[in-house]
């Protein structure tokens, strides 16, 4: 007993498992998932790299939410309205102004960034709940607000625009798909590692105190206001990104694709990758990409029910994975492995 307290309380330097140490066992499995990540569209079908690509977005905007959420401590249901943003942005620069793809990110994820940066003043009397309504107003109008008559003749209205699949550059010997894929991954990767050094800088540990107590952070002299609106924006940022990606690999944005249900999934997503936590954001890219569609083939093999009744039992068998997770994984995915791992060096 007294061992396995102590084996707690070394620090991930100390901790060895044949011949490696906890943090170099860390740095080795991220080696194999980027491995893994850089060899996947060439083991698979195109229609299963546009999945996996379309992790790598729902990530990224998953990621978006833990900063503000997980991170700084304030609720958010709205972040469908930034997605949406980002994607139009996208969308209005390829189809009308003939914009390079590659060039619409930045200006998406800046527009993003300022959109929630101005959204999160007027924000910051609010928290809790009463927060949580606001974004939730945001979501729900964004969608009716595409459609409105005086912005239809950029944004399409219901019909929505539709846009061309980007080529590989250079002749890469690459489909569109795997081209889009590792173009993502890159873009993904960057963002990741930006997000870990802000969590990890002076301005992370400042954005964190706020989330535990921040009457004590006002003590300590941070200006709470100042790192609560920037957050708002840099997560803004980040979903925009996404929806912008989100548009290109898709070729098609419509304001009936940025409903209030997908700020839930993301929120989901959050929840079951781990809201605390960076990699956490690909597990949940995972699960809302992929989850909803094994629902729907487990319902559909319940032996004794009509196809159509099947349809309806997806969101059931969702459900129960969902419950399933939270049960096993209070802490989400990457928390569970994130006690695993040391109980697996000790042992």
């Amino acid at each position: 007993m007294a061992n396995d307290a102590q084996a707690r309380r070394e620090p991930a330097d100390v901790l060895h498992f044949a011949g490696l140490t906890l943090r170099q066992w860390r740095w080795l499995w991220l080696a194999l998932g980027l491995a893994t990540a850089a060899a996947l569209p060439w083991t698979v079908s195109n229609f299963t790299v546009f999945q996996f690509t379309q992790v790598l977005v729902y990530a990224i905007a998953i990621l978006g939410l833990n900063l503000l959420t997980g991170f700084n401590g304030q609720f958010s249901l709205g972040h469908s309205a930034f997605y949406a943003i980002g994607a139009y942005t996208a969308a209005i620069l390829m189809f009308h102004l003939k914009v390079p793809y590659f060039w619409t990110l930045p200006l998406a994820g800046v527009i993003c960034l300022f959109a929630g940066f101005l959204f999160g003043l007027p924000a910051l009397r609010l928290e809790g709940l009463y927060l949580a309504l606001a974004t939730f107003a945001l979501a729900v109008a964004t969608p009716q607000l595409l459609k409105y008559k005086a912005v239809e003749h950029w944004t399409g209205g219901v019909q929505g625009l539709t846009l061309k699949k980007p080529s590989p550059p250079f002749d890469l010997p690459l489909s569109k798909d795997q081209w889009l894929y590792y173009f993502t991954l890159l873009v993904g990767l960057l963002l990741f590692w930006c997000a870990w050094n802000l969590v990890h800088s002076r301005t992370g540990r400042a954005i964190q105190a706020i989330r535990d107590n921040p009457i004590a952070a006002r003590t300590m002299g941070i200006n709470t206001a100042m790192y609560k609106s920037w957050t708002f924006g840099v997560s803004a940022f980040y979903t925009g990104v996404a929806g912008a990606l989100g548009a290109i690999i898709i070729q098609f944005v419509a304001p009936d694709s940025f409903t209030f249900f997908l700020a839930v999934l993301f929120l989901v997503g959050s929840v079951v990758g781990g809201i605390v936590s960076i990699p956490g954001a690909i597990f949940g890219g995972i699960f809302v990409t992929f989850i909803p569609n094994i629902s729907e083939e487990l319902a559909t093999q319940i032996p004794g029910v009509a196809e159509e009744a099947a349809k309806g039992l997806t969101w059931t068998v969702y459900g129960l994975f969902l419950i399933l997770i939270i049960y096993v994984a209070p802490a989400g995915l990457a928390g569970l492995l994130r006690m695993l791992l040391p109980r697996f060096v000790r042992r």
